[in-house]
């Protein structure tokens, strides 16, 4: 059968890009090896740039609904309400420069069931029980061999994506190179039962890692196993070997449920596109879970690719358009990387490190210091550097947008205008040189923003702010008229 995109792999990241290739009017079809999604909770929540990405297509309400009960899990499990690098809780959402642009919790399985509630409602076709086992580029397009329970079959598609993981098929299949590093960390949680709690150390830093427990859960991040990490389901006895390797006390666990075990190995595809081979997610990078990033990451793939994408499918997409894919978000990857690597190397035991940890904690006490680190594991640090930019123009430009309020008769926000997909235009009058790009945005004319930076803006269908306008300034038209041909093309 052919298609004209194939995303392979249904979680978050995939079901995401079959959503946002959707609403730019090209249907994909999702194909899973997994036969029923995974019932593991591998992540608890989405960071600030994919909270927003989610809130511009709706789904800002059913995210917000998990949040209070989320909110009272973290800090059970954690012992604090505060956000942490390294497992030093001491991240303020307060005192952030933009605090209301913050992340939201949200169990995965409880977001894989709402992003899947909309795939059904758009009509998109999810094939489970199909694992991808060949691929083989061809000129046009790409074919894939899939075993299915009715046994193998071909898929063909002008594009195929690779949503599909760590140990993503698509990315071994396509031959792309995953250079990176070996882990020096193995980290196992669960939820459990313990005979004898009462033996536990407070959770924190110990001679062999970190140990986290509360009531009915139990961590460790077991940095002296060694590199024979078992395989399969974590097992009780498998959670007390490495509780005695990090705190060096024998506990009796008697069940395990919930359980997940990850690794601290990083590494990164060297390019995120091959010919009509691309890559999203964790198929494109992996990295530790430290500091909740792998989410926020892997949706801003999703996000950042869809319309691009859907755009050199229906033909219409300026030249270049499709490779600003990897271009801008492998430097994002690289970035998540480099911080968890860090972040390993501040809680790895030993005199050395506990200094370098003290004095990373003092600095944290610094306003500037800790707003730095809150936009360093939000993602709100990236800025893309556009090539008609000039070093003096509209500091904005190149970042994601917030969540603006806008004034007209009512007070209306910027995810009011976005559920369609397209980019948008927020100003007070449409210049004259957005004319030639009406059938291709959203324009939404207002008598101000709620945002003393901006007196007008054209954001991207992911986010990303494209050309701005300061207020008591003129709009530079010209640079308005070079950023939608950019990335809309040639006026009508």
């Amino acid at each position: 059968m052919s298609y004209d995109v194939i995303v392979v792999g249904a979680g978050p990241v995939g079901l995401t890009l079959a959503i946002e290739l959707e609403l730019a009017g090209i249907q994909p079809v999702v194909l899973e090896r997994l036969a029923e999604p995974a019932p593991q909770r591998k992540s608890r929540g989405v960071g600030p740039l994919a909270f927003e990405a989610l809130q511009r297509r709706g789904f800002g309400p059913a995210l917000e609904a998990c949040q209070p009960e989320r909110q009272d899990e973290k800090k059970r499990d954690h012992g604090s309400a505060k956000n942490h690098f390294a497992w030093i809780h001491k991240i303020d959402p307060d005192l952030q420069e933009e605090p209301d642009r913050t992340g939201r919790l949200i169990w995965q399985p409880d977001l894989e069931r709402i992003l899947a509630e909309r795939v059904v409602a758009l009509g998109i076709d999810v094939r489970r029980d199909h694992t991808v086992t060949g691929l083989v580029q061809r000129e046009g397009q790409v074919a894939l061999t899939v075993s299915t329970p009715d046994g193998q079959r071909q898929f063909e598609a002008a594009y195929v994506v690779g949503c599909d993981g760590g140990h993503s098929a698509v990315r071994r299949l396509a031959g792309f190179d995953f250079p990176g590093t070996d882990p020096i960390m193995t980290a196992r949680q669960a939820q459990v039962q313990l005979e004898d709690p009462e033996k536990l150390p407070p959770s924190g830093r110990l001679e062999g890692g970190m140990l986290i427990h509360g009531p009915g859960v139990l961590g460790a991040f077991d940095f002296l196993e060694g590199p024979d990490v078992p395989r399969g389901p974590v097992t009780p006895e498998e959670l007390q070997a490495s509780v005695r390797r990090v705190a060096g006390v024998e506990v009796t666990i008697t069940e395990v449920s919930d359980a997940l075990r990850f690794t601290d190995n990083a590494r990164q595809a060297d390019t995120y596109r091959i010919g009509r081979v691309l890559l999203a997610g964790d198929a494109a990078h992996v990295h530790s879970p430290n500091g909740g990033q792998g989410l926020n990451l892997g949706l801003t793939d999703a996000v950042n690719l869809g319309w691009k994408l859907a755009a050199e499918v229906r033909g219409d997409a300026p030249e270049g358009l499709l490779d600003s894919y990897s271009e801008e978000r492998h430097p994002a990857g690289a970035a998540v990387l480099d911080n968890t690597r860090a972040q390993s190397a501040l809680m790895r035991p030993g005199p050395h490190t506990d200094a370098l940890r003290d004095i990373v904690s003092e600095l944290m006490d610094i306003r500037e210091v800790n707003q730095y680190f809150g936009r360093l594991l939000g993602g709100l640090a990236t800025r893309y550097p556009f090539s008609y930019v000039k070093p003096d123009d509209h500091q904005l430009i190149g970042c994601y947008c917030p969540e603006l309020a806008f004034v007209t008769n009512g007070l209306s926000r910027l995810s009011d205008f976005t559920t369609t997909g397209r980019a948008v235009l927020v100003t007070s009058a449409v210049p004259e040189a957005a004319n030639g790009w009406r059938d291709r945005l959203e324009l939404v004319e207002v008598d101000s923003i709620e945002d003393d930076r901006l007196s007008a803006v054209l954001v991207r269908p992911d986010g990303v702010i494209a050309w701005a306008c300061a207020p008591g300034e003129s709009p530079d038209e010209a640079q308005l008229r070079t950023a939608l041909t950019t990335w809309l093309g040639a006026p009508a």
